[in-house]
């Protein structure tokens, strides 16, 4: 939790002068951004191209603990979340709104460590800061954030798009974040039986910083985009692999076919995972926040991207009838099934 010898009260400021306190450096960037933070509404002009909009809500003790989550890392996680989603859709975010319920446990510096957070996604993807609220809350932080971006109407993906034979890519590596989890809710476990041990991070810094500080792949969508290639279909690994496999084989109403072989681990995910007696694969599977794009295209446009090292072909898709499954290392189909993330299992 937040500890300072500095504390101010936010009852000091009020709703508005807390707004407004944390929210002066904020400068519009974008174009489409015509007025942000300090009116009744913010305005935005789509200069023509669709609006893309995506909410995401997280809470204290389901989404995040700040036993082990610190505030700035958290604020920035907290955006590129919803970044993710607008980027899912082949678009360019340019917009969030902020809203916060804050418990009485909060002063003032610690939500200007979150905004610091936030305002470091902003400045880093090139996002503006258009609005929100803030309320007091009995359950401990709230945070809800709302992102907006445009795309050209015939650049929008959506996930029913993919078509049989399409090839199934992913961008990055999977299944980090979900062993960084591991990681830091052992280290608490250590932590609340002898205060005096110290967490013992070394050598775990990448799958650390996929948990705590994960980043939307907007380059992969410029990368596509360079390469002239239009998803078929699109999605955001943010609940495990399999369950976003499900996701777009429903929507498609299509099966899909994916190799165990193919699915990409960092080396740090694959011997964390052996250390503490998980299969890598299925922390791949079923992790989740790893907030990398899932995705098909069209074997044509296979040729553009192969030697691409950041983008793998894991699979392919099928006719319905087939299903979803995945062929094991020594060959075996197994059926595909969502276990990741479920916001009401907690």
């Amino acid at each position: 939790m937040f500890e300072n010898k500095e504390r101010t009260d936010i009852n000091e400021l009020g709703e508005f002068g807390l707004i407004k306190h944390l929210t002066t450096n904020f400068k519009i960037k974008n174009e489409y951004s015509v007025k942000g933070v300090g009116d009744d509404a913010a305005v935005l002009d789509s200069k023509g191209k669709q609006t893309l909009i995506s909410t995401d809500l997280l809470l204290e003790g389901i989404h995040f603990d700040l036993a082990y989550v610190p505030l700035m890392h958290l604020g920035y996680k907290a955006v590129q979340v919803n970044l993710s989603d607008i980027y899912a859709m082949n678009g360019k975010a340019s917009q969030i709104t902020v809203s916060l319920g804050l418990s009485s446990k909060f002063p003032l510096e610690a939500v200007e460590e979150l905004y610091k957070g936030i305002e470091l996604a902003c400045n880093k993807y090139n996002i503006d800061l258009i609005g929100g609220d803030t309320s007091s809350s009995k359950q401990g932080l709230v945070i809800s954030i709302t992102s907006i971006g445009y795309a050209d109407a015939d650049k929008v993906v959506y996930r029913n798009g993919a078509q049989e034979h399409d090839l199934l890519c992913v961008s990055g590596d999977l299944g980090g974040a979900y062993l960084g989890l591991q990681i830091l809710e052992r280290e608490k476990l250590i932590y609340l039986e002898n205060p005096q041990i110290q967490p013992d991070l070394e050598g775990k810094d990448y799958i650390i910083e996929r948990q705590l500080k994960p980043e939307a792949r907007v380059d992969i969508v410029a990368l596509l985009e360079d390469m002239n290639i239009k998803p078929t279909a699109m999605i955001d690994v943010s609940d495990g692999l399999a369950s976003e496999i499900l996701h777009l084989a429903e929507q498609s109403d299509k099966g899909i076919t994916i190799y165990e072989e193919k699915i990409p681990l960092d080396p740090m995910t694959y011997e964390t995972a052996r250390e503490l007696g998980l299969d890598p694969t299925v922390c791949a599977l079923s992790g989740g926040e790893d907030y990398e794009l899932l995705f098909t295209i069209s074997q044509e446009d296979y040729k553009k991207l192969k030697h691409d090292v950041d983008i793998t072909v894991i699979g392919h898709v099928t006719d319905k009838n087939s299903g979803c499954k995945m062929v094991s290392k020594s060959e075996k189909v197994h059926e595909l099934k969502a276990q990741g993330w479920n916001a009401f299992n907690k």
